[in-house]
């Protein structure tokens, strides 16, 4: 019997191969975390924050719950890791509305300018990533 990862056979372009998935999954997470960390750096260093890493942590806390909210919720509801783009997408939902929902229960800000930018450049950054790998593993398997 051949593998199917979400309806895909085994080494269908674009697709990671079901013997990856475990491993896949978890290199996903790692970079969606460290994504989330980056994004949260960034936006401290562009207005000048102190505190370096303890800062960045405590900035970055609520959307990292928000993306781990948005890993089960995309397991639960895809029944598999969300490797792709499209899988990807509740996990930037939830990155962005769980982390925002976290910052105003923890008393930190929220301006709707925030909101934007978070929402625009966790976007770029949680499923721009899984996009550019999508091509990357299809020219791959086009070669």
């Amino acid at each position: 019997m051949s593998g199917v990862h979400g309806g895909v056979q085994d080494g269908a372009p674009g697709r990671w191969p079901v013997s990856a998935a475990p491993r896949a999954a978890a290199t996903v997470f790692v970079v969606d975390a460290a994504l989330v960390v980056l994004f949260a750096a960034v936006g401290r260093r562009s207005h000048a924050e102190s505190g370096a890493v303890l800062g960045v942590l405590l900035t970055a806390w609520p959307f990292l719950v928000g993306t781990v909210l948005g890993w089960v919720v995309a397991l639960a509801w895809r029944r598999r890791a969300p490797l792709g783009v499209r899988d990807g997408i509740p996990v930037w939902v939830c990155a962005v509305a769980a982390g925002m929902l976290l910052r105003v229960a923890t008393g930190a800000g929220t301006a709707f300018s925030f909101v934007v930018v978070a929402t625009v450049v966790l976007g770029v950054f949680l499923l721009g990533w899984r996009a550019l790998a999508a091509l990357v593993r299809r020219r791959r398997s086009a070669a």
